[in-house]
């Protein structure tokens, strides 16, 4: 769950869909009637899946985990392939939750390869999975590419996008790494793919990097907001510094 968001959502009366779907603050601070949740990591699907159909079981999981969790289980438990649904959202959420920086990412034969963080709590105590289930129920979940879920998108729909920040003059880091990897053409795609959406009535809600090349592909949309933010995920403590991003809305 999240607590209010520093920007407005946009008002809607269809559906609230959201194609790159992470972490789902937003979703979860709406609680909307319907929507249509999507991401192309299966496992995370999965594990949203897991949650909304056996809360009980994921959650006894992920207790059991949390008891074993040390330096040697995290690797240990980093190769296991689980066979279950309910294990693996479970596994998905142990190792989310104590890796590096919280990171997904895989090696090229699509094993999650992202070491040990410093954090070992697993269970939060004002986690409710519960209601978490009973929020998810009010969606369909699927692994689908980003484009597919917007083109889904109509009058009276609200779209939230938050894709990975790259630009037009970044390489990402993780290129020799992951599978799949969001490039500028997907940046390009999920603009055109935005705005024939937003032709057809529904309303946007964007955030993307604050950087001239974004600018550029979003110029001509209604709204443009830049709030600022953290950066938590280099390495080096001395990169992590405030930074800002930006909102785009059509309402």
């Amino acid at each position: 769950m999240v607590s209010n968001p520093a920007f407005d959502i946009p008002c809607f009366s269809g559906r609230y869909i959201e194609p790159i779907l992470g972490g789902g603050a937003i979703f979860f601070y709406l609680e909307p009637k319907t929507a249509i949740l999507t991401d192309v990591n299966h496992r995370l699907i999965e594990t949203y899946q897991g949650v909304r159909d056996n809360w009980i079981k994921v959650e006894k999981e992920l207790k059991r985990l949390q008891n074993r969790h040390s330096f040697q289980f995290y690797y240990e438990e980093r190769k296991r392939v689980r066979r279950l649904p309910h294990m693996r959202a479970a596994q998905f959420l142990y190792l989310n939750r104590t890796c590096f920086n919280g990171l997904y990412r895989e090696n090229l034969k699509g094993k999650f390869n992202v070491p040990i963080g410093d954090k070992d709590r697993i269970i939060f105590e004002d986690e409710d999975f519960g209601k978490i289930s009973q929020v998810l129920k009010s969606a369909k979940i699927y692994t689908s590419d980003f484009e597919k879920a917007i083109d889904q998108a109509d009058e009276g729909d609200l779209v939230f996008v938050d894709p990975p920040y790259n630009t037009a003059h970044n390489v990402n880091g993780f290129i020799k790494y992951n599978q799949q990897i969001f490039s500028w053409q997907d940046q390009v795609r999920l603009q055109k793919a935005i705005f024939r959406a937003a032709k057809r009535g529904a309303k946007i809600l964007l955030t993307n990097a604050d950087h001239d090349s974004i600018w550029k592909l979003y110029d001509g949309m209604e709204e443009y907001h830049a709030i600022e933010r953290k950066s938590v995920i280099a390495s080096d403590s001395r990169y992590r510094r405030s930074t800002t991003e930006a909102i785009y809305i059509i309402p």
